[in-house]
């Protein structure tokens, strides 16, 4: 790995990144400065927030949270967070919840189930329902669907995609990100970007929906976080995700959670669209050839 210092610091790796913080404090501009305070105020509050949420806390800006991260030697804001999770949280529990290094396979397994369902009851009591209604109008009056996603992200895309096509409309994603964004480009008023991404961060993604949004296509985006970059550039936001697996690295928590969202917009579509019943008949039709 390489050895990104600040002058005259130890390498980033020899040194809690708190202190790494206060020690290059007189290297930053006076906005990364605030974002700095910000961060060893409450670091541990930082692991669950998007890089929109501690830029307003800092009275800063989304590039200035990143250009601070990167004068530290970091990779970015996601970097930062799980070095802070990993000098805060032990790393059994920083992996799942409340697994502790004498749990055992039952036990662990058990909390995993658990903590995955806490996320599931979260979302449902939570959940804007007039944005789902508004996505399924949305999806239901545009003449093309287009999903943008990267990464863990990705299935959910495809598989959404997929289903809608089972109802008869016309939903596509291309895996390749260019592909993506070239496409996003192609797009018009009346056809809908539909966005998958956890943090709501990443630069593919946004850069996608950036372009879909300057086509006049509707953007829709389905996040863990309120306020984030893609937010900004969306239409239409749902969020759903919960605060225990913000910090985790692709946390499956949330990709379980946003798939089962997908679920219920896709049962949504299907109750309210008149030919779904005669399109998922052809599908279960062509499905037989494929099965014994």
């Amino acid at each position: 790995m390489s050895e990104t210092t600040i002058p005259d610091q130890a390498p980033i790796d020899a040194v809690a990144i708190r202190e790494r913080i206060r020690a290059g404090l007189t290297t930053f501009s006076p906005a990364e400065r605030r974002v700095a305070a910000a961060v060893l105020k409450d670091p541990v509050a930082v692991i669950h927030l998007s890089v929109t949420e501690l830029a307003a806390i800092a009275e800063s800006s989304p590039a200035s949270v990143v250009r601070m991260c990167v004068t530290l030697g970091l990779r970015g804001f996601q970097d930062l967070k799980i070095r802070l999770a990993s000098e805060a949280i032990p790393s059994a529990q920083s992996l799942v919840g409340e697994i502790g290094p004498d749990d055992d396979l039952a036990e662990m397994t058990r909390k995993v189930i658990e903590g995955t369902s806490r996320a599931l009851a979260d979302a449902a009591r939570t959940i804007d329902i007039d944005a789902v209604g508004a996505i399924v109008d949305s999806v239901l009056g545009a003449r093309r669907v287009m999903f943008g996603a990267v990464g863990t992200s990705a299935p959910l895309a495809l598989d959404a995609a997929y289903r809608l096509t089972t109802l008869g409309v016309e939903a596509s994603f291309a895996q390749d990100v260019h592909t993506q964004h070239v496409t996003a480009r192609m797009l018009r008023p009346g056809d809908v970007f539909f966005a998958i991404s956890h943090t709501g961060s990443t630069f593919e993604t946004l850069s996608t929906a950036r372009a879909a949004r300057a086509a006049g296509a509707t953007t829709i985006a389905l996040t863990s976080f309120a306020r984030s970059p893609l937010t900004e550039v969306s239409d239409l936001v749902l969020v759903a995700g919960s605060a225990e697996t913000a910090y985790r690295v692709e946390a499956m928590a949330s990709r379980v959670v946003h798939l089962t969202v997908l679920d219920a917009i896709f049962v949504a579509i299907s109750h309210r669209s008149a030919d779904s019943t005669a399109h998922l008949a052809l599908t279960a039709d062509v499905l037989i050839e494929h099965r014994m």
